[in-house]
């Protein structure tokens, strides 16, 4: 089993989608904070969200159980809910949508752009009703959504915005950290994102009040943190104002995401050159589009995706999948449009043709990329990829 690189034990995958960079001194961490007398709610958590705040710079910053429950509490400490409506891009991970069901509003489905794949501000525009209370842009694979043109559209209709930055640890728009344009930016720490907690997330916000309420309504609510508690009178006076959840972040989370934010540049650079690679090697072949480089250095690089041509490329994308994984490479699709699902076809809104997000969704895949991949592996990838074309 040792020299199974698969995450799902397959061994005949020569390329894994992806691998985790957990390094000793993560693995070190971890166990130290085992020891430590208060596992949740205490001093490293407190420490991982300073750092946090301070890397993104933002005033205030609320770790988290994940990115769902992130999303979920913005909403919620905005006090959007029932029979609202919040704008979010066809092409995302359903938990976005999710998290506006959860609240109690409706997703309302806008397209995206082609060529960055983010969400469209025309698209916004024109799905913008009386109803509408936020936008959720989501920057993509690590690249900027176009945060001057949204910020105006919210500005002109008293519109909320809630940063989905999930894929955007070290995404920066005209050289300021992404989830700082918006009212609530919301991040996401699990294993595949660019630095992890195994399962986690934050809230970072520049307003005071919005980051106090996200901070009581991930702890069920209470009003006073365990430490307060504890510190003085009755532990067990305390007061609730809202009904809230259990969305903290334990203390060995925390501690992983400490230690894992240390190496954030080093890791987003190796995410770059590999990013770099593909695209050298891979722009020349006929039938395929690569990912364009434009203000790679404020690039997360979360994924590599390229585009499979129709009757260009010698076959569709799904056959490529299969060839690839017959190849021992595993690959992968970011994202089935939400469009697709039954879920939100019945509880969403759609109101846009959504063409370039449902066009997108026949020709994209995503290729193996992390930290810690070597070039070697990126090699079979490539070389089986020009293989492919050639030879059919």
């Amino acid at each position: 089993m040792k020299n199974i690189k698969d995450s799902f034990a397959n061994p005949n995958i020569k390329v894994p989608f992806f691998t985790p960079s957990l390094s000793t001194s993560d693995k070190k961490a971890v166990l130290d904070a085992l020891n430590g007398k208060l596992l949740t709610n205490g001093p490293k958590l407190i420490k991982f969200e300073n750092q946090f705040r301070k890397f993104v710079n933002s005033k205030y910053s609320v770790g988290v159980s994940n990115a769902t429950a992130a999303l979920h509490l913005s909403l919620k400490v905005l006090g959007i809910g029932k029979n609202d409506e919040v704008i979010v891009p066809n092409m995302t991970f359903v938990a976005t949508a999710n998290a506006v069901l959860l609240a109690g509003a409706k997703p309302v489905l806008a397209d995206v752009e082609e060529d960055t794949m983010n969400i469209s501000p025309e698209s916004i525009l024109s799905n913008i009703s009386n109803k509408t209370k936020a936008i959720m842009p989501v920057h993509f694979a690590g690249r900027s959504c176009d945060m001057t043109k949204i910020m105006k559209i919210a500005k002109s209709y008293k519109l909320f915005v809630v940063e989905d930055c999930a894929h955007a640890i070290g995404t920066k728009f005209k050289k300021k950290h992404v989830g700082t344009f918006g009212d609530c930016g919301c991040f996401s720490f699990y294993p595949t994102k660019n630095i992890t907690t195994l399962e986690g997330g934050m809230v970072i916000s520049n307003n005071k009040k919005i980051a106090e309420n996200t901070r009581i309504a991930r702890n069920h609510g209470i009003t006073h943190s365990l430490t307060e508690r504890y510190s003085k009178g009755f532990p067990w006076d305390y007061e609730i104002d809202d009904a809230g959840y259990n969305y903290r972040l334990d203390e060995i989370r925390a501690t992983l995401g400490l230690s894992q934010l240390k190496k954030i540049q080093i890791m987003n650079k190796k995410r770059r050159d590999a990013f770099k690679y593909y695209n050298k090697f891979l722009k020349n072949i006929t039938g395929v589009s690569i990912p364009n480089e434009k203000n790679l250095n404020d690039h997360a690089c979360h994924l590599y995706v390229l585009r499979i041509l129709k009757n260009k490329f010698p076959i569709s994308r799904n056959q490529l999948f299969k060839k690839l994984l017959s190849a021992g490479i595993r690959t992968t699709v970011h994202y089935k449009p939400l469009n697709k699902f039954l879920i939100y076809r019945k509880l969403g809104i759609t109101r846009d043709k959504l063409e370039n997000s449902n066009k997108l969704y026949d020709e994209i895949i995503s290729l193996p990329l992390y930290p810690d991949i070597k070039k070697q592996e990126q090699d079979v990838v490539i070389k089986t990829i020009i293989s492919i074309q050639k030879n059919l």
